[in-house]
């Protein structure tokens, strides 16, 4: 732990969970946001033999992980959509023959045949699956490609799995361990209540002056306010920076520069608050969070739980504040409606960006296309908001993997010898200082694909942009590198060849359960906004857990008010009968009678002949 972590112990039931996984056992894990999942499989992972075998849904977050994991010296690598074949296949291979430890991947690469062979022959010592939740069409980001993991299992039947998620109805429990078709699971799960974070709904007919009131008040601490579009986060940002506070924004139409930019200047605290859609978030850990706002009502409990968890995670004081007005509810069921187009509508759409991306009938398997959803509605004459919700359809319904919010810097290997390449460098002068810049600084790019720096590289280098591109073009022509450039296109991955659109079929279940299932969400979400009840409790009956009121959230501090009202009116009207209090007090008798049993158990008031009197 200490060695490659940095911890001298583990938080509460990781210990558990890693003795678990190592004992051999299958393992569904349910810890909170921040609760530490990764520490979960890695730990055990780099303590079995063989490779760790980790799915995951999100590039983001799987190439953060990966990133952590080499800078403690333990060697990890992933494979994305985004990649070409010979860079998995190199990845395989140093998965199966070299030292890597920990290979990442998102479950709709399992159904390659590539993966497959290369998984049937591979020592692994335990598969791990982030994010479970996503297996269950109840979940809240229901991914059907999560149905194949347990395919590959049946070519390492004893090595266990781990399935993570940080929330789980126990429909969403259920469905985990029957897909997964986990043996005699070890079931742990951690506790929904954060003591240290205060939950408080606020409706306001201004929800841009009160945030930037309560954003000014706090100016010194670190936030989150989560908008649901990028021309909420542009306004409020703006109206933010006018009245005085240090705000950034952060959506997935930024470049990854901008966006590398701004998550740097918030974690420095150059920058106080982030003004987000829920684009930011993942691999986001920063410990003194102090606030979540959220500016439009989140449309499930799941993610409004996941997005204000990012704040208190160093267990101090937070604060998680909805604001919202009665429209924002309108607009969410407005928006719901929107999400689900006709079937023979969504199979118009399939056809024109399979001709778009020039993808003929019966071809394009496994393939993978950046996709510009800007440049396709402008040609096709299909809105942006439709495109998406069709894309979201076709990718629910197994016919295509869309990554809607892709990046991936660029990655280079030198594909030829030290020898080869020293006669290169001498007989190509101007090329040596490039070669030897990135052979010194990328240790392991003749083995494998590396990230780099194009930036740092242009700068060392002293060259422009441009004169950089035409040196690594120039070594990719005479067959000295294999390179990838950074892409930050959305990415349409074909699972089936492309089909006539009369011959596409959507899976009905998918198409009207799935919006049942939306729509029991967004009432679970508005009980949450409207309801006088514990906000906690609230968070914790949705995901079937139970627990007492906690005491600090805007709905128990009003009803600690109204309860020190009624025993200061109780008190002033001593003594009396129940009967009695009833008439005087203008509060229900249920009420008064409770007061009065808690009054007497704390001995301060007693009961004799019918009436109460002050002890």
């Amino acid at each position: 732990m200490k060695q490659f972590w940095g911890f001298n112990s583990f938080r509460p039931l990781q210990e558990d969970i890693v003795d678990s996984v190592i004992y051999g056992h299958d393992t569904l894990a349910i810890l909170p946001t921040g609760g530490g999942k990764s520490i979960c499989f890695q730990v055990p992972g780099t303590a079995l033999e063989g490779v760790t075998i980790v799915i995951s849904p999100l590039i983001a977050l799987m190439q953060d992980q990966v990133n952590n994991l080499e800078k403690r010296g333990i060697r990890a690598s992933l494979i994305t959509s985004s990649m070409s074949y010979r860079e998995i296949d190199i990845a395989l291979d140093n998965a199966r023959f070299g030292n890597t430890k920990f290979l990442y991947t998102s479950p709709e690469r399992l159904k390659s045949e590539l993966f497959k062979e290369r998984f049937k022959r591979m020592n692994v010592g335990l598969i791990a699956i982030d994010e479970a939740h996503c297996i269950s069409e109840w979940g809240h980001d229901f991914r059907p490609a999560y149905r194949e993991i347990s395919a590959i299992r049946q070519y390492h039947p004893e090595t266990p799995i781990i399935a993570l998620t940080a929330s789980a109805t126990l429909k969403v429990q259920a469905d985990i361990v029957e897909q997964l078709k986990l043996k005699h699971p070890k079931k742990y799960i951690g506790t929904l209540k954060r003591e240290n974070l205060h939950y408080a709904v606020r409706e306001s007919k201004n929800k841009i002056s009160a945030i930037t009131e309560y954003c000014s008040l706090h100016k010194l601490q670190s936030g989150i306010v989560y908008c649901q579009t990028r021309r909420s986060v542009k306004q409020l940002a703006a109206h933010l920076r006018a009245n005085g506070v240090s705000a950034g924004v952060y959506h997935g139409g930024l470049s990854s520069d901008d966006r590398k930019f701004m998550l740097e200047s918030w974690m420095s605290e150059t920058i106080k608050v982030m003004v987000a859609t829920n684009a930011f978030g993942m691999g986001i850990d920063k410990p003194n969070v102090r606030f979540v706002l959220h500016f439009e009502v989140p449309s499930n409990i799941e993610a409004y739980y996941q997005e204000s968890g990012r704040a208190g995670r160093d267990e101090k004081e937070a604060n998680a504040i909805v604001y919202w007005e009665k429209d924002d509810l309108n607009k969410l069921n407005e928006q719901l409606e929107k999400r689900y187009p006709e079937k023979e509508r969504i199979k118009s759409i399939y056809n024109s960006i399979s001709n778009f991306l020039s993808v003929a009938v019966g071809s394009g398997k496994d393939e993978t296309y950046p996709f510009d959803i800007q440049n396709f509605s402008n040609s096709f004459g299909i809105g942006i908001q439709e495109t998406f919700y069709a894309l979201k359809i076709l990718h629910l319904n197994g016919s295509i993997y869309f990554s809607e919010s892709n990046f991936h810097p660029t990655r280079l290997k030198i594909v030829i010898g030290n020898e080869a390449l020293y006669k290169f460098q001498v007989s190509h002068t101007t090329m040596a200082p490039l070669i030897t810049l990135i052979s010194r600084s990328y240790p392991g790019i003749f083995d494998r694909f590396i990230p780099i720096d194009e930036e740092e590289l242009r700068k060392r280098l002293k060259i422009t942009k441009i004169q950089l591109r035409e040196k690594l073009e120039f070594l990719e022509q005479y067959g000295a590198i294999d390179i990838s450039y950074q892409s930050h296109l959305p990415l349409i991955t074909y699972l089936h060849e492309r089909l006539a659109d009369s011959h596409l079929r959507i899976n009905s279940t998918i198409h009207s359960n799935r919006e049942k299932v939306e729509k029991e969400k967004l009432r679970a979400m508005t009980n949450f906004i409207t309801s006088t009840d514990c906000r906690n409790v609230l968070i914790s009956n949705y995901f079937n857990s139970k627990i007492e009121p906690c005491g600090h959230c805007d709905n128990c501090n009003q009803k600690k008010g109204v309860e020190k009202g009624i025993v200061e009116a109780i008190l002033n009207n001593l003594p009396s009968s129940i009967n009695e209090l009833e008439l005087k007090l203008p509060y229900p008798r249920t009420e008064i009678e409770k007061i009065i049993r808690e009054m007497m158990h704390e001995g301060v008031i007693t009961y004799h002949d019918s009436r109460y009197f002050i002890a």
